[in-house]
């Protein structure tokens, strides 16, 4: 089979529910803008016809063939990974992303959330439309995931083996550490980092912080508040203790929230507007897009008032709370900020 593009590809390690169907994928190497030719001849073997997103389980003479194709055609690397899945039991799948359309099924779902964790696709630059429609409510557990209508039969049964099934949590999205930790990054609580998280080489994540699906640090970053979906953090950034930015899933906003390079934002401070490199959010301070903000002069003078998300995007900000008056104000940041670079260079 000849193909002309392909977005991204993967063999995937699939767990099934009591019906059948896929309700999560483990991509131990995933690819973004693959070879054409190598996945051209995957998809020949896996019986796929037409550059439609697909997935399709391999049967154990399937998967000798693409490994024999494999080798013979020099893609070595693809080559080992096969021959190590061929030599387990679960369902085995290849996964082929044609187009970055909505996703259709989980299994392209669970592809588009690990290029991202694996750092192959930028946050926002990736088609999840409808994600939370595709996927499965699902208990994570020390067992692996299980349909909420299969626990109590799952956890009767352990404890009659004399053991604990453990529930770490139900939800949709797994926590990212159990697909893939990206090199460079430290995780305090890895509950708290959900599959589908950008985490940059350098990011220290303490046991507070919090980074959803879609959303991330470019570079190093100190994060202990909360990255919602959708957010990236610029490189050189830090999150203070219980600060929150706003993402785009809740609240039905579309404007992407992004924190520049070298910025801060203070312990339980936050932020409903894009700002720029080098701004300071004063610790406790909300500053939603439609605050009204005093902007004032290098001199402390009033040059005008408007709403903060007038100032998305500029540089060298200091966002403050006159603690006279109780009013926004916004100066021009003097501060030097940047991390330190002992604590995040050597993850």
């Amino acid at each position: 089979m000849t193909l002309s593009s392909i977005h991204s590809f993967a063999f995937g390690l699939a767990t099934k529910n009591s019906h059948g169907e896929i309700i999560e994928v483990f991509y131990p190497r995933p690819l973004a803008q693959p070879d054409t030719k190598m996945v051209g001849m995957i998809a020949a073997s896996s019986g796929i016809t037409d550059e439609e997103n697909n997935t399709v389980e391999l049967d154990k003479t399937t998967l000798l063939q693409i490994l024999q194709q494999l080798r013979s055609a020099g893609f070595e690397e693809q080559a080992s990974l096969v021959d190590k899945i061929s030599a387990g039991r679960p369902c085995i799948v290849a996964c082929f992303i044609f187009a970055d359309n909505k996703p259709q099924s989980v299994a392209e779902v669970f592809l588009k959330l690990t290029l991202l964790s694996h750092r192959l696709a930028l946050p926002n630059s990736l088609n999840l439309d409808g994600a939370f429609g595709v996927l499965h409510n699902l208990a994570w557990t020390n067992k692996g995931p299980l349909e909420l209508d299969e626990l109590a039969d799952k956890q009767l049964q352990s404890r009659l083996s004399g053991e604990l099934l453990e529930v770490m949590s139900v939800d949709k999205f797994p926590k990212m550490t159990n697909y893939v930790v990206p090199p460079g990054v430290r995780i305090a609580h890895t509950a708290r980092v959900r599959l589908g998280a950008y985490i940059g080489d350098g990011t220290t994540i303490m046991h507070e912080g919090f980074v959803n699906f879609n959303a991330g640090s470019a570079g190093a970053a100190m994060i202990e508040g909360r990255i919602s979906a959708g957010v990236m953090v610029g490189t050189g950034s830090d999150l203070g203790g219980g600060c929150s930015i706003m993402g785009t899933l809740s609240g039905g906003g579309k404007e992407v929230i992004t924190v520049g390079e070298n910025c801060l934002i203070g312990a339980n401070a936050g932020i409903g507007f894009p700002i720029g490199d080098r701004c300071i959010i004063e610790a406790g301070l909300y500053v939603t897009s439609g605050t009204k903000v005093n902007v004032l002069d290098k001199d402390r003078q009033l040059v005008k008032t408007v709403k903060a998300t007038e100032l998305s995007g500029q540089a060298d900000l200091l966002f403050r709370r006159n603690s006279l008056t109780g009013a926004v104000e916004c100066t021009p940041n003097k501060t030097n900020f940047s991390l330190n670079e002992d604590l995040h260079s050597h993850n």
